[in-house]
């Protein structure tokens, strides 16, 4: 996606006059604190063709760097500091709460944390909802549990003018967004609210999309652990499609409108042989449709494993007007519907099969982090940390080319990232699985979600 046309400037919410602790703790330390200055970016695109090298670097492509400044915004001993996550669950997310509160007393002195309880819901008072005293002997162990201690919950982020209301009341300084793309819409919302009020409220946002859907966010935490997790199941769907006479395995795992869990699953564990995501559409029948190319494989090699995005082939099925809470599109149960459709098909084939369905969504969902995701949720909430002090308001952190930036919500919440079938991930894909690249009968009716692919560089992701 091009970062073109939108403006990647972070607000702020006054000039830093409060020089910062971490600063007055390394004045004795030879080597100093490596603190950030505002006037350090991270170059967006990275791509170009030969010939085409400009050393002019528009400022739209520049992403501020996320770090620790020098000098803080707000005053530690005065702040009131929130936790709210929300939406589905994610590994990861305990993790990141917890780097929040340590960062937050250990790093500034921020005494006063409080976890907002089941998502935005926590904010109304209809509920009667407490919070949470958040200290460093409350979050000590959680990183080793799945979900969340504040719980979670979709919806109400629509109560916007409700939710700052309840802010002023509880005196918060600074908000962390702990969610995805629905979540953080309602903390773009919020962050207006509060501009539109005249408040000196930051509110910093932390991607949490098991999904990795989240534009110009390199990858969401949660999402190393989720593949982990899906190529389990993936396993297993080959020893018993291995195992049985014509069998047949079929996974399906998360991916609403971004096939990225099915996508890199499948390159991890190499034991699967058709890959379906909601980028790509498929014909069931017909001589280049699934079933056709699924009963090749039967009758060459008597086993098979389909992996699906719960996103996937939704042409197929009656279409749905249920939303969840957050407003996202319900998909249809495409797992189900492909397995009965596989069974029907090899029964009036008269080719015995056996089949095998496994949903292993809330299993992958529920499950703790893995290293490399405790890693980056601990660097995340760090990094929050270091940018509301800093009195940055109305950005996630992000990472992208593998350093830490501030990413306006705007610009993150402005477009879904998806799998760009043209791409090189579509294309190590289908040489992983040895699946057609398209299965449609006509090529001239292939249609898949994606905008022609923008001239100026992009990010690959």
């Amino acid at each position: 996606m091009s970062i073109s046309g939108f403006d990647s400037t972070i607000p702020i919410l006054g000039q830093p006059a409060v020089l910062s602790p971490l600063a007055r703790a390394s004045a004795d330390v030879p080597f100093g604190s490596d603190f950030t200055d505002d006037n350090q970016f991270v170059v967006y695109g990275v791509e170009t063709d030969e010939g085409r090298v400009d050393l002019t670097i528009p400022a739209s492509q520049l992403l501020e760097k996320a770090g620790p400044r020098r000098t803080l915004y707000f005053d530690p001993g005065k702040v009131h500091a929130g936790i709210v996550t929300c939406g589905g669950l994610c590994p990861g997310i305990n993790n990141v709460i917890r780097a929040l509160v340590m960062g937050l007393w250990y790093h500034y002195g921020v005494k006063q944390i409080s976890g907002i309880r089941y998502g935005y819901r926590g904010f109304l008072p209809y509920d009667g909802l407490p919070l949470e005293t958040l200290t460093p002997r409350v979050v000590t162990d959680i990183h080793r549990q799945g979900g969340t201690i504040l719980g979670s919950s979709r919806g109400q982020g629509d109560r916007v003018s409700d939710i700052v209301d309840s802010m002023e009341r509880m005196n918060l300084n600074i908000l962390f967004v702990i969610g995805g793309d629905g979540t953080q819409r309602g903390s773009l919302d919020i962050t207006q609210e509060i501009g539109r009020r005249g408040l000196k409220m930051a509110v910093v946002g932390i991607p949490k999309t098991i999904d990795n859907d989240l534009s110009f966010i390199q990858k969401s935490f949660g999402f190393e652990t989720a593949v982990s997790k899906a190529v389990d199941s993936i396993v297993a769907a080959h020893v018993e499609a291995q195992n049985a006479f014509n069998g047949i395995g079929v996974v399906k795992v998360m991916g609403r409108e971004s096939g990225f869990i099915a996508a890199h699953t499948a390159l991890a564990v190499n034991d699967v042989n058709f890959v379906l995501i909601p980028e790509v559409r498929f014909d069931l029948h017909g001589p280049n449709g699934l079933l056709s190319h699924l009963e090749q494989r039967i009758v060459q090699r008597h086993h098979a494993v389909i992996l699906v995005a719960e996103g996937a082939g939704q042409d197929h099925l009656e279409a749905s007007t249920h939303r969840d809470a957050s407003g996202n599109k319900k998909p249809g149960d495409i797992g189900t519907y492909l397995t009965d459709r596989i069974r029907d098909y090899f029964l009036k084939k008269q080719i015995e099969v056996s089949t095998r369905y496994i949903d292993p969504s809330y299993i992958i969902r529920s499950a703790p982090a893995n290293a490399n995701d405790s890693i980056y949720c601990a660097r995340l909430g760090t990094h929050a940390v270091h940018a509301a002090m800093a009195g940055k308001t109305g950005l996630l952190i992000s990472l992208i080319h593998d350093q830490f930036v501030h990413v306006p919500i705007q610009l993150a919440v402005s477009k879904r990232h998806q799998i760009a079938p043209e791409k090189e991930l579509w294309r190590d894909v289908v040489a992983a699985t040895g699946q057609p690249r398209l299965m449609k009968n006509a090529e001239d009716s292939v249609q898949h979600t994606l905008p022609d692919v923008p001239a100026e560089p992009v990010l690959l992701v």
